[in-house]
């Protein structure tokens, strides 16, 4: 998708759900790829003597300076973060063209199309391969798309380059960084349940740093060094692969 070259097109900021299919306005108008957003009035609040509705103009003529249709876009992501708007989204400059009406803090247009996307962290899974998977949809506007990180704003694929290293890097430290935090507060505890190859399901009797006994349903208790004891991420349970000492 590209503006016509005779347009010189107005910045606006905007938030969008992101769904699988891609982007959506809040009020759920989906937003195609290589298509610009076109305003429709959907105004119908006048009515004739024989009390039939009658739209307030003809719905392909949006906006109009005394309705409420077009395309909407705030002036700054500052006034989406204080209005409370960001918290529903993410959001991104927009190219506003066409009709265009100014308001105090925003505008309506006539034509819009995403221009770049920010991405707030709490949006994006912690795999890479979950990200790429949730990112290929957003790639089709051929939109530049940062994630906000900490203050930061990070590039992480553009319209003419692909993914950026630099991003990449960065999510891949926090996805180690998660990791390590969880494989940190995981601590096996009295009651977790353990799988022990070739033996079944043990549960949890007395847990230290070196040592940990656990009860298999056939009432044997088995004694297994901490070390030998690892979460698995893939399968979602502790399991231990080794042979362990029976107590009884």
């Amino acid at each position: 998708m590209s503006i016509p070259d005779y347009i010189s097109p107005i910045i606006g900021y905007r938030v969008w759900q992101w769904v699988a299919a891609g982007l959506k306005s809040l009020n759920g108008e989906p937003w195609s790829p290589g298509k610009p957003l076109a305003a429709a009035c959907r105004a119908s609040n006048r009515r004739t003597t024989v009390g039939r509705a009658e739209p307030a103009h003809d719905a392909n003529d949006a906006p109009q300076e005394k309705c409420r249709c077009g395309v909407y876009a705030s002036k700054s992501r500052e006034h989406l973060r204080t209005t409370g708007y960001e918290r529903y989204g993410i959001c991104g400059e927009v190219n506003l063209w066409g009709t265009v009406v100014e308001h105090e803090q925003g505008f309506r247009a006539q034509f819009a199309y995403p221009k770049n996307l920010y991405l707030p962290l709490k949006m994006l899974p912690i795999t890479l391969a979950e990200i790429q998977s949730r990112l290929q949809a957003l790639t089709l506007y051929g939109s530049d798309i940062f994630v906000l990180g900490n203050g930061e704003t990070i590039s992480l694929w553009g319209k003419d380059s692909g993914f950026d290293p630099a991003g990449l890097d960065y999510l891949i430290e926090r996805s180690k960084r998660y990791y390590d935090r969880r494989q940190q507060d995981r601590t096996l505890k009295k009651g977790d349940r353990v799988a022990i190859l070739g033996q079944g399901i043990a549960v949890v009797e007395r847990a230290d740093e070196t040592e940990v006994e656990a009860l298999l349903e056939n009432k044997t208790i088995l004694r297994m060094r901490r070390n030998d004891i690892a979460w698995n991420r893939q399968n979602m349970r502790w399991e231990a692969e080794v042979l362990a000492v029976i107590l009884r």
